[in-house]
């Protein structure tokens, strides 16, 4: 297994990853046609980082919480988190520049950043300490509005949450991923998973957590991840709309321009939205109707659900459509406006498939 991407810590072999077009190199997506089973192992989970992994050693680290916002000061080193009450919740996280480079295919030019395709997600369980709780032992006060989470990487990734976000359930200071100790990739050793938003609001390799009685802005909330363009009004000190809630999205498990044998298949994906649990799944393939897939259990909420339907496939090109309904009638759309950062590409697509 050959490491091609020099920021990256893991393997990250051609059967299991895709480098993205034009993407940095501390950016891989998994490829969806390698998936088994309902969890992403940590071998396989798409990695999108800012800045190359960092190497930080456990015993020398620690999580400083400060602010206004709280009655004291905390500082907290590893074992200390590992002594709090554990939890653990099974949680997707998505890059919100998922699927940028069909906003190329639909508009004819390249939104800005990695040319991701549609496997910039992955599901996990991942366990921890409540963020709610560590900021309870600081004392957050009535008057706190803003959590900043900042990240140890070169430059420090920093993107903040409201303090009703930060103190929900299941949003998490994750230290293990499907049972594993956090890999270096993906935070070790600790990092946020802010359940159904942007994959950024998931800050890895945490060192300090900020909480503001005043309204926080970093480059990653009023520059980039947010909703700018002709479509989106800015909000300032934003260039637009800065991005939260994930929105509902289906994920096939082929290769683009997939190659398959005549005769019948069964063909499968995956379905995710932030918005609430994901009701169905249609696919069409060709100019044929709508028909429902088959969806798989376990269905779990700010996770994936996934889904099967078996296809008679004849020689020659064909193309398969899918989409996606959650619980609270958010259904993928045809198009969606272009925005200057290439953000929530949701739109249906119409993946290639040949028949030999």
């Amino acid at each position: 297994m050959s490491n091609d991407t020099g920021g990256i810590d893991k393997p990250t072999p051609k059967a299991w990853f895709h480098v993205p077009e034009h993407g940095e190199n501390s950016n891989v997506e998994t490829r969806l046609a390698s998936l088994e089973g309902y969890l992403t192992p940590n071998s396989r989970f798409f990695v999108r980082s800012h800045n190359p992994t960092p190497r930080i050693d456990a015993s020398e680290w620690r999580l400083r919480i400060h602010g206004d916002g709280l009655s004291r000061a905390l500082e907290l080193d590893y074992a200390a988190l590992r002594a709090m009450p554990q939890v653990a919740v099974t949680r997707a996280i998505e890059c919100a520049g998922n699927a940028r480079a069909f906003f190329a295919e639909r508009y004819g030019q390249q939104a800005g950043g990695a040319q991701w395709h549609t496997g910039a997600i992955g599901v996990a369980e991942w366990s921890g300490v409540r963020l709610r709780d560590v900021l309870e032992r600081a004392g957050i006060t009535e008057a706190a509005r803003d959590v900043l989470p900042v990240g140890l990487d070169e430059k420090g990734f920093a993107r903040p949450l409201p303090v009703a976000k930060a103190m929900a359930d299941d949003t998490l200071i994750a230290l293990t991923m499907n049972g594993e100790q956090l890999p270096p990739d993906h935070g070790f050793p600790a990092r946020l998973v802010v359940s159904g938003w942007l994959g950024a609001a998931s800050i890895k390799w945490l060192g300090e957590i900020r909480v503001s009685t005043q309204a926080l802005h970093t480059h990653w909330n009023t520059r980039d991840y947010t909703l700018a363009g002709p479509d989106y009004p800015a909000q300032p000190p934003a260039d637009g709309i800065p991005i939260t809630t994930m929105p509902v999205m289906s994920v096939i498990e082929l290769d683009w321009n997939a190659e398959l044998p005549a005769g019948e298949h069964t063909l499968r994906g995956r379905a995710f939205s932030g918005e609430g649990r994901v009701c169905r799944v249609e696919y069409a393939v060709n100019d044929a109707p709508w028909r429902d897939a088959h969806l798989e259990t376990p269905n779990i909420p700010g996770a994936w659900v996934r889904w099967a339907f078996r296809w008679q496939a004849t020689p020659g090109p064909h193309v398969v459509r899918i989409r996606a309904t959650d619980e609270n009638g958010h259904v993928q759309p045809e198009s969606v406006p272009w925005n200057d950062h290439g953000c929530l590409y949701n739109a249906v697509i119409a993946h290639p498939v040949r028949v030999g």
